[in-house]
């Protein structure tokens, strides 16, 4: 075999050279890219549903993910509409709504009925003095055992929606057969009880769904309702005061809020009646979730 040239082997020397340097190059750049990746998945703001009220200090756009989710908000600036999980217009595809249109200055009261604990006729006092309709979305339990206070909601002006049978995390149902018991036996006993039918008003019970769950809702007629305002209201044996209910509950309020409160929360009983005066000090007028979906028909 011949021997290489010393001009040949100087070329050759380079070449492994530059060769080496754009190997080191490239495995330096495919690394700084998979960190980096890893450092913005990190920074991305969280949205959380189990404590609605916690700020999230940054926000990117939302996407609406087929997997399943819990539906949660951040709020970036005050008086303004949250970001929640998913867009307002991604959710108008499943007939959806977190918010309505931040150019009017109307709020939307929602509450979320998963039993009796004698503070739902306060609630509906509240309601009558300031002729405010509100949505009750009620379990099979709540209808089984208030036949009264269903009615009374109804004959009040309110609608009665629906929050399933049993309350189960629905982004883990996976059949159309099993999801519309869910929803069918509530709108049975509500058609029982009051010899009216359910408005197809429903509410995934803890915000949990997936887009599979949306179309399934959709498919069957429903409206689907999440909220852009809510806070720790449910825990009976901790329930805030009236001046951190206060704070939340003024301190969030924006143009076109659909408002999540519970029924069961003695806080919410006591402080309806002055929140509501407040809200209306601000400028505020009280919508029906109807009145909301008929403007986009």
């Amino acid at each position: 075999m011949r021997s290489l040239s010393p001009l040949s082997r100087r070329i050759l020397k380079k070449a492994g050279i530059a060769a080496a340097f754009f190997c080191s190059a490239f495995l330096f750049g495919s690394v700084l890219s998979h960190f980096t990746c890893r450092a913005l998945r990190k920074a991305a703001p969280v949205f959380l549903s189990a404590a609605p009220e916690t700020p999230v200090s940054s926000v990117s756009m939302p996407i609406l993910s087929s997997a399943a989710e819990n539906w949660g908000l951040s709020f970036p600036e005050k008086g303004k509409t949250p970001v929640g999980n998913a867009t307002s217009e991604e959710l108008a595809a499943y007939n959806a709504w977190f918010a309505a249109s931040p150019e009017e200055n109307i709020i939307y009261l929602t509450f979320d009925c998963g039993y009796e604990n004698g503070n739902t006729p306060a609630i509906l006092d509240a309601l009558q003095k300031h002729q405010a309709p509100a949505a009750f979305f009620v379990v099979g339990n709540f209808l089984s055992d208030q036949p009264d206070l269903v009615k009374r909601m109804a004959a009040e002006g309110h609608i009665v929606g629906n929050h399933t049978w049993s309350h189960p995390d629905m982004s883990k149902i996976s059949t159309q057969e099993a999801f519309s018991e869910e929803l069918n036996r509530v709108s049975a006993l509500y058609q029982e009880t009051t010899s009216q039918e359910m408005v197809k008003f429903y509410r995934p019970p803890q915000g949990k769904y997936s887009t599979q769950n949306l179309q399934m809702a959709k498919d069957l007629g429903y409206q689907t309702f999440f909220w852009s305002l809510a806070y720790v209201d449910w825990y009976q044996d901790q329930q805030p005061t009236h001046e951190e209910a206060f704070k939340k509950l003024t301190g969030r309020i924006h143009p076109g809020a659909i408002v999540l409160l519970h029924n069961t929360s003695s806080t919410n009983a006591e402080i309806l009646d002055e929140l509501l005066t407040k809200w209306e000090e601000m400028g505020y007028s009280f919508g029906s979730l109807d009145q909301l979906t008929s403007k986009s028909a």
